[in-house]
């Protein structure tokens, strides 16, 4: 499987809704490795490395969110994978 990494921005109603806690729990059950954290402007921002086919579930998933979140968009850069993360964390 070709690896590769994305850099995410979701927006909606995607803050104070577990939408991090969700996110890493995911990215865990796919062997995902990277960050998510919120932004300022509202947004939830991650990055995203692993299974090419992997990465493409976990943007599903962001797409959904959890029960309570709404999400509007989901923004992709993709980039070379650089196997830079040994986890996934939740960033503050």
């Amino acid at each position: 499987m070709p690896l590769a990494r994305v850099h995410v921005t979701i927006s909606g109603i995607v803050q104070g809704v577990c939408f991090r806690s969700f996110t890493k729990s995911r990215a865990k059950m796919l062997g995902i490795t990277g960050w998510v954290k919120n932004t300022p402007d509202g947004c939830l921002e991650a990055v995203f490395e692993g299974e090419e086919s992997k990465i493409l579930e976990m943007i599903k998933y962001c797409e959904e969110g959890p029960s309570a979140a709404f999400v509007r968009n989901v923004k992709t850069k993709w980039g070379k994978y650089k196997g830079e993360y040994k986890d996934f964390e939740i960033v503050y």
